[in-house]
């Protein structure tokens, strides 16, 4: 005889939300017409194409009928060697290709395999707040718990003194992300060298997302050329937002040989490798020239230009120094960013993001994409400007002094 059970989710699941953006999206999209498509400026989603080469390195692989098989779970030589010179090129730090190098299929995927790779049932993290959910979501995953600490909108990205107060005893990561999303925050090599100091004094595996460092960013900056961060420091990195390779889901992460080990541990047992063809493009875009990051970033400075038009017709403060695929900004004393937010998607028919997805010290704020051309942005801001008529008038904003 078969008892009726109630077949429930694991203990793990409970404190997971599914991700805003997997929602709201839906919701989005919903509400989006033919006749009346919302335009999104809510995700730092690429509009823009690869390089290329990229393109046609693809192509031209996946027409072999010998490169559809499984691969290495740690990535084919020549990728890792592209990888490594990349980083020499682009930051001065190359890194060994056989043993500090791992693949990923994205860079989110990273997040998750670290966490698992290194952190126990009643562990604890640093996570930086406002900051990416994926950070807090995967040590929950792992069974650890996230603890906060703070990055500003203004001022010095993090209040060293703030994080020293903080009790590190069951912490076992520390989540750094340069330029910082949601903020646009960049750190120097001061403010690196700081944390990492803080991060060795108190026994911590610091983390480096470095998802966003080709983006409007005139000095990039790897954590690993500082002097002793091998010994304690990771570094991810991705292709989805510096080469406009959002879908591919390609990414690495580096650092010394036994952290590399223990993450490919997790890795191999989750993954079956990366498809060749798209490792072959990984590694035609790894070589594209300067240039061409060059003018991606005149786009988005152009684009930049018009976002803040959109944020000046809601009333809001920014600073003029961000880096990454947003603009983040600070609302009107009393405006709910969740509130106007809604108001805006509902009333306008376009979308972008709250702070307080981003966690507690998001509150207030909003984040606008990038990821649209001028043409489109200046249309969002048209259909703003046509809502807010008739709406009680707001004091001009003006962008603040970094």
């Amino acid at each position: 005889m078969h008892l009726n059970k109630t077949i429930t989710a694991a203990r793990r699941t409970a404190g997971i939300d599914e991700y805003y953006f997997s929602r709201k999206l839906a919701e989005v999209r919903a509400l989006s017409t033919a006749q009346n498509p919302v335009i999104n400026l809510g995700i730092g989603n690429p509009d823009l194409p690869p390089p290329p080469e990229v393109v046609d390195a693809l192509v031209q692989a996946a027409h072999n009928p010998q490169h559809h098989g499984y691969q290495p779970y740690n990535g084919i030589p020549a990728l890792r060697q592209a990888i490594a010179r990349f980083m020499y090129r682009m930051y001065g730090y190359q890194p060994d290709a056989d043993n500090m190098v791992l693949p990923l299929i994205g860079s989110k995927e990273g997040i998750v395999h670290i966490s698992l790779a290194f952190l126990n049932e009643g562990d604890e993290v640093l996570v930086p707040d406002p900051g990416y959910p994926a950070y807090a979501a995967a040590a929950r995953l792992a069974g650890a718990t996230a603890k906060t600490y703070t990055v500003n909108s203004h001022g010095a990205p993090v209040n060293l003194d703030e994080l020293r107060c903080l009790d590190t005893c069951k912490v076992k990561i520390l989540w750094v992300n340069f330029p910082h999303m949601p903020t646009g925050r960049m750190a120097d090599r001061q403010m690196l060298s700081d944390l990492l100091a803080f991060a060795r004094e108190r026994n911590l595996l610091i983390v480096n997302d470095s998802a966003y460092a080709l983006i409007g960013n005139a000095d990039p900056i790897s954590l690993l050329t500082l002097p002793g961060a091998s010994e304690v420091a990771l570094e991810l990195h991705s292709l989805s937002k510096s080469h406009n390779m959002a879908g591919w889901r390609l990414g690495w992460v580096t650092g010394k040989q036994l952290f590399i080990e223990s993450i490919l541990k997790i890795k191999s047992n989750m993954d079956s490798g990366m498809f060749l063809p798209a490792q072959l493009a990984a590694i035609a875009a790894l070589g594209a020239e300067r240039s061409w990051f060059v003018g991606l970033n005149q786009i988005y400075n152009s684009r930049k230009e018009q976002v803040c038009k959109i944020l000046q017709l809601l009333g809001c403060t920014w600073q003029t120094e961000q880096a990454g695929l947003f603009v983040w900004a600070k609302l009107p004393e009393g405006v709910s960013d969740t509130a106007l937010v809604d108001e805006v998607l509902y009333g306008a028919r376009v979308f972008i993001t709250p702070g307080s997805v981003f966690g507690v010290n998001g509150k207030g704020y909003i984040r606008a994409s990038l990821c649209a051309d001028v043409d489109k942005i200046a249309e969002a801001g048209s259909r703003i400007a046509t809502w807010k008529q008739g709406k009680p008038q707001q004091k001009e904003a003006v962008p603040l002094k970094s």
